[in-house]
């Protein structure tokens, strides 16, 4: 069954939706440092961002948005809010006490959501480039509209959450624990009253 929610999780001592992506060059070399710090430092913080992250992420981005225009997306953001269609067992313990956001698929803009499968690091086809090995998968490098989400899941399937706890080597590795969500304008603030 679909999941009829999307989860955006962030940092407990953090605000959620932060974006690297909306800093200057100077502050997210600064944030990145702090993260970094926190990974080495601190026990079960597992999210590694090496010193190439940010390039993956911007051409990442950058061939998301234009494939979601060529869709007929309307991005009102430059980057995305990221979000996991349903939960993410796996997403979720990157970080100790992880916070979660979560909406309601009803309550989403046709034209201001994209989905990728799996991670758009994944099917966006840069990782080769940054030595990291994938396997081309049928729905990798495409951009899928909100309306297509039955149909995928039902030609794909859901991809596997990972309950294993395995990050050593997470990030040189391809892989499809979930659906990921992006959303292109700023309507998830709206649900942060609390946040």
């Amino acid at each position: 069954m679909i999941p009829n929610f999307i989860t955006h999780y962030h940092l407990a001592d953090k605000a959620p939706f932060l974006n690297l992506s909306d800093l200057s060059e100077r502050e997210r070399a600064s944030v990145l440092s702090e993260l970094q710090e926190r990974y080495r430092s601190e026990d079960g913080f597992k999210r590694q961002y090496g010193k190439r992250y940010m390039q993956l992420r911007q051409l990442t981005e950058a061939r998301l948005r234009d494939l979601f225009i060529s869709r007929s997306g309307k991005p009102q953001r430059h980057s995305p809010h990221y979000f996991v269609l349903g939960k993410s067992f796996w997403f979720k313990n990157l970080h100790p006490n992880t916070r979660e956001v979560r909406i309601s698929l009803d309550y989403l803009r046709d034209k201001s959501v994209s989905f990728t499968y799996p991670d758009s690091f994944v099917s966006m086809g840069f990782m080769p480039e940054f030595s990291i090995k994938v396997a081309p998968q049928p729905y990798h490098e495409k951009v899928y509209l909100l309306n297509e989400l039955p149909e995928v899941v039902a030609k794909f399937g859901l991809p596997q959450d990972d309950f294993s706890m395995q990050y050593q080597n997470y990030s040189n590795e391809e892989f499809e624990k979930f659906i990921e969500v992006q959303v292109w304008d700023d309507s998830p603030l709206a649900w942060c009253n609390d946040c």
